[in-house]
This record gives structure tokens, C-alpha cells and sequence, in this order.
């Protein structure tokens, strides 16, 4: 027998229809939240940043391939992993079918990555992706947006991300040790390497020739773009975690 409330049909609807009426309120405030985030005011990129694509070198302007608007994921693949980070990827997972849709309304999508483009290339193959992946590699980029930190900025205990500042250091060796080991489990870095890059994502705009940075968002503003977690919202017992179960989507047991 379940532990959970039940109830008759009726019971069930006049509850479901209160709650749907949160969920339009919801739906509203979201509407009104994509307004305000057009509203903000666009920066002047003056930086001459350059990727590494499968096309070659390019610059921020020329990653818009033609359209006027431009996303960029930050996934967490440093110069020293093995592997992207999982969470990045278990998001990845649902880029492929949006980016022809987005391309064919004058929005190109990005993803941005430190690691060099040969191991982006290697991991996308494996993933079996073939979103557009650019390799941030030896620029400023995943600095200047607040996606990749310095070794002093981790010793300082001062890490700026998500618009804020954080120490991100474990407060104890036995905490170091376990998070350690966690992170060379997953990409084979310490925790203090894997975590000096962070996951984001940023909106450009091209207007005569000038590239306007517009918007970003970090932590858990990305999880309106983690597709499973909008599937688990809605599932019966909603994402009942406890702790990092996830994987790469090649690491599951075959079920």
C-alpha cells in the first residue's frame, strides 16, 4: 500500500485545478522575467577574444555565422581534465535537437570550452553530439565571464561567480581528500582544478559589426536548460536525489 495521500477522482481534480492555477501564475512570472532580461542594458565587447573551431580560428563576431544573436553554453571542460564534467554533459545531452531550431531563427548556439579543441573533439565523438563546440583555450574569455578562476583567486578564498563571491575551498584535509578522490573519479583533476571552472551561460547580440554581451546566468539559473530536471519536476516523486547520481549518458547500466 502507498504511503502517499490518495483520494477519489473529485478530490483529485479540485486539487489539481488549485494547482494549476499556481502554475499559470508561474507561467506569467516567467513571461515577465524573459521581458526584463531583454530589457537589460547590452555591453560593448571590445576584447578581441579568439576560439578555435572545427573551421578554424574565429573570432566573438564570427561565431554568429550569419545571424544576429548568439548563446554560448560554458561547459566545465578544463585544459587538464579527461572527460567534460558530467553535470555539463547530462545537460549537453539536449542541445542537439535545439540548435538547428534556434539557427533558423537568427539565434547560433555555442558551446565554449578551455580544454583544447582535439579533446572537445575526442568527448563530443564519444557522446555522440554535433553541436558546434569552440575551444576557448589560452584566452580570456572563460575568465572575463566569470566561468574560469585564477590559483589566486582560489587561495584568496575570494572566488567570484554567480555575481557574487565564494570560498570554494573544503574547510578540512578529510573534506579535501573526499572531494579529491570524487573528482578524479569523474574527470580526473583534483577538486581545486575541477572547480576552478564553472558552468554558465551567455547571450550575445551583433549589431553593425559590434558584439554586445547582454546577459548571463550560473548555478541554478541553468536549470531551466537541464532537460531531465523538467521531466523530474513533473514525475511523482519530483527529483528525489541524494546525492550525485547521475552519469554520462555512456556510463549507465545497460536496463
Amino acid at each position: 500500500m502507498t504511503t502517499h495521500k490518495t483520494g477519489t477522482r473529485e478530490e483529485w481534480l479540485a486539487a489539481r485545478l488549485e494547482l494549476l492555477e499556481a502554475e499559470k501564475e508561474l507561467t506569467r512570472r516567467g513571461d515577465e522575467l524573459a521581458r526584463r532580461r531583454q530589457e537589460l542594458p547590452w555591453v560593448r565587447v571590445d576584447k578581441d577574444y579568439r576560439f578555435e573551431t572545427d573551421e578554424g580560428t574565429a573570432s566573438l563576431a564570427d561565431l554568429f555565422r550569419g545571424r544576429s544573436q548568439l548563446l554560448l553554453y560554458h561547459f566545465m571542460f578544463g585544459p587538464d581534465y579527461t572527460a567534460g564534467c558530467p553535470s555539463c554533459s547530462a545537460i549537453a545531452d539536449g542541445f542537439n535537437g535545439s540548435v538547428v531550431h534556434l539557427a533558423h531563427h537568427d539565434v547560433m548556439f555555442w558551446a565554449v570550452s578551455r580544454a583544447p579543441l582535439a579533446r572537445l573533439h575526442a568527448y563530443r565523438q564519444r557522446m555522440g553530439w554535433t553541436f558546434p563546440w569552440a575551444s576557448s583555450h589560452g584566452s580570456d574569455f572563460n575568465f572575463d565571464f566569470g566561468v574560469a578562476h585564477t590559483e589566486e583567486e582560489w587561495e584568496s578564498g575570494v572566488v567570484a561567480y554567480n555575481f557574487g563571491e565564494e570560498d570554494m575551498r573544503p574547510a578540512t584535509t578529510g573534506e579535501k581528500n573526499s572531494r579529491d578522490a570524487f573528482t578524479r573519479s569523474i574527470v580526473g583533476t583534483d577538486w581545486e582544478t575541477y572547480r576552478r571552472e564553472g558552468p554558465g551561460m551567455s547571450a550575445f547580440a551583433l549589431q553593425d559589426g559590434t558584439v554586445y554581451h547582454t546577459y548571463s546566468t550560473y548555478a541554478r539559473g541553468l536549470d531551466a536548460l537541464w532537460g531531465m530536471y523538467q521531466w523530474l519536476d513533473r514525475a511523482p516523486l519530483g527529483r528525489n536525489e541524494n546525492g550525485f547520481w547521475w552519469r554520462r549518458h555512456d556510463e549507465y547500466d545497460n536496463r
